[in-house]
């Protein structure tokens, strides 16, 4: 099902408008630059600097859990090598497939934007990182569930270094009392 889909979009939504609009998506997502450069202007300023910060720290523990661990173990091909009639838009890949690097740092950092920044920031970092996820479909690179997965482990990183975060902030304040008494 997974290479019948990437071969729905091929034949019925890419379209000579928007390949070239599709491709600079796909490449904002390269190395998770995009999400890297928006987190390192968001350490510039005291009021944005804890965004930034759970940014960083969600990509890095994506980058691991995805990188370096699953995509070795699962090994998955990418989808122009098994998907017969599939046609690749961008640049052979050096890695495997499964899970999605860009969907998992794009909603590792648009999640953490999520949580921290104002709605408006949050949500338009989101419609981003679906963009970017949609683009590793459209260009032939993933397999719908190398997205999703890579987008779900991306979102639970997230999560995971949200929360380890308010907890550290909740033993420092409390040390802090201490100190005060």
């Amino acid at each position: 099902m997974d290479g019948q889909i990437l071969i729905f979009i091929q034949e019925w939504m890419r379209s000579d408008f928007l390949t070239p609009v599709m491709m600079t998506i796909t490449r904002l997502g390269d190395s998770g630059f995009i999400w890297i450069a928006i987190s390192m202007v968001l350490l510039l300023f005291q009021k944005t600097r804890k965004a930034g910060w759970i940014s960083f720290f969600s990509i890095a523990f994506c980058f691991l859990i995805n990188n370096l661990i699953l995509k070795n173990a699962v090994a998955r091909p990418r989808p122009y090598e098994t998907v017969e009639g599939l046609e690749l838009l961008a640049a052979r890949a050096r890695d495997f497939s499964f899970p999605s690097g860009h969907a998992c740092s794009s909603f590792a950092a648009a999640c953490s934007y999520h949580r921290v920044l104002p709605r408006k920031a949050g949500i338009a970092a989101i419609i981003l990182a679906a963009l970017i996820s949609f683009s590793r479909l459209y260009v032939g690179i993933h397999y719908p569930t190398d997205v999703l997965c890579g987008a779900l482990i991306g979102i639970f990183g997230s999560l995971l270094v949200f929360r380890v975060w308010r907890r550290i902030e909740k033993m420092r304040a409390m040390m802090k009392k201490r100190r005060k008494k």
